[in-house]
């Protein structure tokens, strides 16, 4: 492992001895990453917020900006994928597993045991229960992404700089993030992914285990998910030793196949008519909405408080913890597109598709809720999408196509995470080598396998809102760097233009 740099091995000893301090002192674990995440989401809840809504807002002005129509790339550099490929690659790899997870299971929630403002069960519940997850899985989760990923790919392929967080804050900092400073810069880069990611596969593995238990005997425990993260482990090593171009583009591809195929099915055999109503209803409530939402920390209300910080928070915190991770992935494929054209495809496109899938399977389990023929609200997390399967035709089928689309994406989001580990930790080389791949991925595997073992579901959200804290600022950062260095492109680029109008005109 020649390559690697002295982030790696920092790195590495962190997650390490997180992996060790879990698997030797669970509870001690459990009991200090709740803390951490308490005291950030009490007395930090109003910063997630604020600094949230303004990368939406500066993406936004990137787009209709004179900026937009400058390429991610050389004048003469054209995309490396079609426009299918690229945004089955986007969705895969910003959000997977999640969907599946939460698809069924947020909106029954909200609606039957939880709501936002709203008293449960009624029709004013239902509402707030479809915008709020858009809210959640919308333009907001988009936009901590396409930061990230405008970012590097504008230095990478433009500027030629290392794929490397602390690359893009040269403009601001000068050689110094070419020493030490820029070490810790990428250190907490790598850490944040690490959690990140881990903590999807702790979902991932849990959904698995959760819907072999509705619908085989076998019981859901630690020792099934433990089972599951090594046969999972062992697959998306395979995918990431054939390499990116391969194993997760095939991968990608085959995602959204599957979650095509579920979502049309669940279309047809669920209540059609009440699923569009409500997709049309709720995205008008949504945009309506949305500038109340972005801001919204109810002070005065202990209550509504507690909900923000357990979810919207929790939310702006996991996209920030993954967003090293789906950011540089997504630089990695957006080469030759023009910043106007990276933004608005990664903000809209991934964005509909989320509400549409939301809407399916959220307003079919809430029909499910309603008609009485189940009780949804009452199953465990993980169990809510096999559970609403169970009253509709193909319930069997669907779960089969379920279980294997959260598999593929488990292992298309760890295979992504140990390609761009793999980057950030050889000093951002393109082609990381396979060894050095295979131990992030083993490192992501044990560390979600004791968050799972040290507090389970609680434990992984509360190790995520540590991890995604500190890297918060470093967005910050590269906004401004970013600003800086695009006000100085579009000055040479205008500059360039004047000069050859003058030698035009002489």
């Amino acid at each position: 492992m020649k390559k690697v740099t002295s982030v790696f091995w920092v790195t590495l000893v962190i997650a390490l001895f997180s992996v060790v301090w879990g698997a030797v002192a669970p509870k001690n674990l459990e009991s200090i990453t709740g803390s951490i995440q308490s005291y950030i989401s009490v007395h930090f809840g109003w910063y997630y917020l604020l600094i949230v809504t303004g990368f939406v807002i500066f993406c936004i002005y990137m787009i209709f900006s004179p900026y937009g129509k400058i390429k991610l790339g050389k004048p003469e550099d054209k995309p490396d994928y079609n426009y299918a490929t690229w945004f089955a690659m986007l969705f895969s790899a910003g959000m997977g597993i999640g969907l599946v997870f939460w698809g069924a299971a947020e909106p029954i929630y909200f609606y039957a045991n939880n709501a936002p403002t709203a008293e449960t069960g009624t029709a004013a519940a239902l509402n707030e229960a479809m915008r709020f997850v858009y809210f959640h899985w919308g333009v907001h989760a988009w936009g901590i992404y396409a930061i990230v990923a405008l970012v590097l790919a504008y230095f990478k392929f433009r500027r030629g700089a290392p794929a490397l967080i602390s690359a893009t804050l040269e403009p601001m900092f000068g050689d110094k993030m070419k020493g030490p400073w820029g070490k810790v810069v990428d250190v907490i880069a790598v850490f944040a992914t690490v959690v990140g990611v881990a903590t999807t596969l702790g979902f991932g593995a849990a959904q698995i285990n959760g819907g072999l238990t509705y619908l085989t005997p076998l019981e859901d425990s630690f020792g099934i998910q433990l089972i599951i993260i090594g046969i999972v482990t062992v697959l998306f090593m395979l995918s990431a030793y054939t390499g990116l171009s391969k194993g997760i583009k095939y991968l990608s591809n085959t995602n959204m196949v599957l979650a095509l195929a579920l979502l049309v099915i669940m279309l047809i055999i669920g209540p059609t008519l009440f699923i569009m109503n409500m997709f049309t209803d709720t995205i008008g409530a949504y945009l309506q909405n949305l500038p109340s939402m972005s801001f919204r920390l109810a002070p005065n209300s202990e209550e509504n408080r507690t909900w923000i910080n357990n979810w919207t928070v929790f939310y702006w915190a996991w996209w920030i913890a993954w967003s090293p991770f789906v950011g540089i992935f997504i630089a990695r494929v957006s080469k030759g597109r023009t910043i106007r054209e990276f933004l608005s495809g990664v903000l809209l496109v991934p964005s509909a598709v989320g509400f549409l899938w939301f809407s399916t399977f959220g307003s079919s389990a809430i029909q499910v809720q309603q008609s009485g023929d189940a009780n949804l609200a009452e199953l465990a997390t993980e169990q809510a999408m096999f559970g609403m399967f169970d009253n509709y035709p193909l319930a069997l089928i669907m779960s089969i196509i379920a279980m294997t689309l959260i598999g593929t994406f488990f292992i298309t989001s760890a295979d992504s995470a140990t390609f761009v580990l793999g980057m950030q930790t050889t000093n951002g080389s393109l082609t990381p080598p396979t060894m050095v791949k295979f131990v992030w991925g083993i490192i992501q595997s044990s560390m979600a396998a004791v968050l799972l073992y040290s507090g389970g579901l609680q434990a992984l959200q509360n190790a995520l809102i540590s991890a995604a804290f500190p890297f918060s600022f470093i967005m910050i950062l590269m906004v401004v760097s970013l600003y800086k260095a695009l006000r100085a492109d579009k000055a040479a680029i205008d500059e360039g233009k004047t000069t050859a109008q003058e030698k035009s005109s002489a």
